[in-house]
């Protein structure tokens, strides 16, 4: 078991990154790799070597190729950032947009349709809310980016769906209050990911 954590966060301070390291240590002795992605700078723009390479599949510029190798080493990917306008960071996004590509996440042919690849993956999401967990459901904020991530993401890479855990109030509440979300949180994806090695 490998779990690859990855972070969209520029503020090493931020309470995604001490959740980051709090579900890294609750995650012993699974095998944890970090991918904090503004912290490597990764470039979540999507070029004309990026469309070439969905369109052609299996020439990829040097830093997918190295995100591709650290996702097929992982059994276990955990995306943990913070929500901004009811979705994912930028980054993150970019991330995905540039990772997660045909020929490598998933195949689509006119001839053949689709075939998705991550089945080895097992994805988990811990978003980090500002708003309250009753404004999510109110508004659906809650199933928009679930159906977003998990079905227009997991769902069509093939990815095996895991824990989703949201922090919500993460802006409001006592630090106390905070915490117990935070360890909520953590204990929700952690106990997913060991149950899957005793399994």
């Amino acid at each position: 078991m490998r779990a690859l954590l990855v972070a969209a966060n520029p503020d090493p301070r931020s309470l995604t990154h001490y959740v980051l390291g709090r579900l890294e240590a609750a995650l012993q002795p699974v095998s944890v790799e970090i991918a904090d992605l503004s912290e490597e700078r990764f470039d979540p723009r999507f070029t004309e070597a990026d469309r070439r390479a969905y369109h052609e599949g299996g020439t990829y510029p040097a830093d997918v190729m190295a995100e591709h190798r650290r996702l097929e080493r992982a059994t276990d990917l955990v995306l943990v950032f913070p929500v901004y306008w009811w979705s994912m960071p930028a980054v993150l996004k970019g991330w995905i947009d540039r990772v997660f590509v045909n020929g490598w996440a998933f195949e689509h042919s006119p001839s053949t349709g689709l075939r998705p690849k991550l089945q080895h993956l097992t994805t988990h999401l811990l978003p980090i809310a500002g708003d309250d967990s009753g404004a999510y459901e109110r508004h659906g904020y809650e199933r928009a980016l679930r159906t977003q991530i998990e079905h227009g993401i997991v769902d069509y890479c093939g990815s095996r769906r895991g824990s989703t855990a949201f922090i919500y109030e993460s802006e409001q509440l006592s630090p106390e209050a905070r915490m117990r979300g935070v360890d909520r949180a953590v204990r929700i994806i952690s106990e997913a990911i060991h149950a899957r090695v005793a399994e």
